[in-house]
């Protein structure tokens, strides 16, 4: 809404000013003023609960909605801010940093620090001009829309290494990376050469599943993985490459925002077989090895490092110096050379607690405290120290998993931990199937084989809804609400991936990213941690493509209340509401609603559009 026009005159005559002239001004500065505000309104403020008409969610789950109840537009956020990461966003740390106090030599400037109440930019992100329905799985591993990510800069910038190349109105990705320029096609059967591991399958007959690749680049690795039935979490910072986790989501490969850092990676204990460092930049030596420890802590019994850098090979004085401290480090972590060769090195963890016991007193790094909770990992700093096995895990050398697949649906051993049975874990298991089967019914109709790539389960649980898309060629996001982080464990010894969150906050990562949204009861839950059912609305629109769909799950009241604000959140393309068959793991009153959002025109909307 547009306001009206100044009706003031202007000044009077001989330099003074009278009392109409005096009105004049004072009314074309109140309207400048209001201009102002109105302009960065929709960049800046807070929340829309300043909005008319809205509803309280308190009373709208304890009766019905009032028939004429009308829910104001959201308003859309400044072109500029199509990229927006709102806990990322290094414009708003380099504001705060007085308050935040970040010290960069720690690289706490790439941690997440979400913006306070005041500073929230509760609009919808808008995308940016020329925006394309993302070419879909299996081409888009090779090629992309540039005007979807509209930086070439990296392109030129790595041009050498073979990472992308910028062709017409596409962006390519030849496999190249900056340690194997040749393909990380490649690259992955020469580890597996390494290794000893048959057939060149780095897999190892479904034993090397979940792999963690620092530092990933545009995540080339991560892609080339794929065939081998390996999963990779491709993890890297909003850094100078900001783009490149923009680039390896848009190509549909598993990937995430995150930054070896101070605080702990948002993973448990003995999640990934193997983690991988291509020249990833990274000291590994700071802190008293910090940061390798920490790698240490999410890698499981007899997982592998493998590091590819100069530090392997040079012969340089600077980099033999690199390598005696690297070597020294590992030993005293009790890491062996599993193999070295050429331009790689690749250590193995140990099985037991053997070598931890027969270190010499006082051998750094120390062992971690008993009470130290090596599971914990949202929000929780890193420590420098060792994790040692369980009796159990040093009883059995190992993690007692089966091969890939058979993993995903056999009862893990770390269950017990959680006081779950494995009855119940198969009874979920196959509830899940089912449930999928349905979602998948409802939405035939209206979509295709390639419609989905990139899914996220907002409330994970064990990881059901991921297992049972086994089949289908797509990746899940298994998030694990921070309330419930020992259950990501278990997803992880399933042969998935995930990661914690709190969803009173913004997710890691850019806006557009995932086809498909699976939120079951999270929004009950975050009613009753007192946190914004509008907000998380708007943080799903973030993050969801245009033409992709969210599956709500949640109580008749919270459904109906959703469904009046489709048409502002522009979720109104497509819907479907249904009342599911009861289960065991069904709540009291659960409908599902099935919704897909619109792309919305690609000339530039008004701040504030009614």
């Amino acid at each position: 809404m547009k306001p009206p026009p100044p009706q003031g005159r202007g000044a009077g005559c001989g330099g003074a000013l009278g009392r109409r002239a005096f009105a004049s001004l004072l009314a074309a500065a109140t309207v400048a003023l209001a201009l102002l505000c109105l302009f960065y309104g929709a960049a800046f403020a807070p929340s829309i609960r300043g909005l008319p008409l809205r509803f309280d969610f308190r009373a709208r789950t304890t009766g019905a909605l009032p028939a004429d109840l009308v829910v104001p537009s959201i308003p859309v956020c400044d072109a500029r801010l199509s990229e927006l990461i709102p806990c990322l966003d290094r414009g708003l740390h380099y504001q705060l940093r007085l308050r935040l106090r970040l010290n960069l030599s720690l690289m706490e400037h790439y941690e997440r620090h979400c913006p306070p109440p005041q500073r929230r930019l509760n609009c919808l992100i808008p995308p940016p001009i020329g925006y394309q329905v993302p070419i879909r799985w299996p081409r888009s591993r090779d090629e992309v829309w540039k005007a979807n990510i509209p930086h070439p800069h990296l392109a030129a910038e790595k041009s050498d290494q073979r990472w992308m190349v910028v062709n017409g109105d596409k962006i390519n990705f030849p496999g190249g990376g900056t340690h194997f320029h040749t393909g990380a096609d490649k690259y992955i059967v020469h580890l597996a050469q390494m290794l000893d591991f048959p057939n060149g399958k780095l897999n190892n007959g479904g034993n090397i599943r979940n792999v963690l690749d620092v530092g990933c680049g545009v995540a080339s690795f991560g892609a080339y993985l794929l065939s081998h039935d390996i999963l990779a979490m491709s993890l890297a910072p909003n850094d100078v490459h900001e783009n490149q986790i923009q680039f390896a989501l848009e190509r549909g490969i598993p990937a995430t925002l995150g930054v070896l850092g101070t605080m702990r990676l948002p993973y448990p204990s003995r999640s990934f077989e193997m983690a991988h460092c291509s020249r990833c930049r990274i000291d590994w030596l700071q802190r008293d090895g910090i940061l390798l420890l920490e790698v240490d802590r999410v890698l499981r019994p007899g997982g592998y490092f493998v590091y590819s850098s100069p530090e392997a090979y040079a012969s340089d004085p600077v980099n033999r110096n690199i390598w005696r401290q690297m070597s020294d480090l590992a030993q005293r972590m009790c890491w062996r050379v599993a193999s070295k060769k050429n331009q790689t090195v690749i250590w193995a963890k140990p099985l037991t607690n053997g070598c931890y016991m027969r270190r010499v007193p006082g051998t750094l790094p120390p062992m971690c405290e008993r009470d130290d909770d090596p599971d914990a990992a949202w929000n929780v700093p890193m420590k420098a120290c060792l994790t040692p096995y369980s009796k159990r895990v040093n009883k059995f050398k190992g993690s007692e998993l089966r091969p890939w697949p058979e993993r995903l649906t056999a009862p893990p051993p770390r269950l017990e931990e959680l006081g779950i049975s494995s009855t119940n874990f198969s009874e979920d298991t196959v509830i899940w199937r089912s449930r999928v089967i349905q979602y998948w019914k409802h939405m035939k109709p209206e979509i295709q084989k390639d419609s989905f790539r990139n899914i996220m389960d907002m409330s994970a649980n064990l990881g059901g809804f991921a297992a049972s898309l086994r089949k289908k060629d797509v990746w899940v996001m298994n998030v694990v609400p921070f309330t419930e982080s020992g259950k990501l464990k278990v997803i992880y010894d399933r042969g998935l991936m995930g990661t914690i969150h709190n969803w009173c906050e913004s997710f890691s990562t850019y806006p557009r990213t995932y086809d498909l949204l699976h939120a079951w009861l999270l929004f009950s839950e975050i009613e009753k941690q007192g946190c914004s059912m509008e907000d998380l609305l708007i943080e799903m629109d973030r993050i969801l493509r245009p033409y992709g769909y969210a599956i709500i799950r949640d109580k008749a009241a919270i459904i109906n209340y959703i469904k009046k604000l489709l048409p502002a959140l522009r979720w109104d393309d497509w819907t479907f509401e249904v009342e599911p068959k009861k289960d065991a793991l069904s709540s009291v009153n659960e409908r599902v609603l099935i919704v897909r959002k619109k792309l919305w025109d690609q000339k530039p909307p008004d701040l504030w559009e009614l």
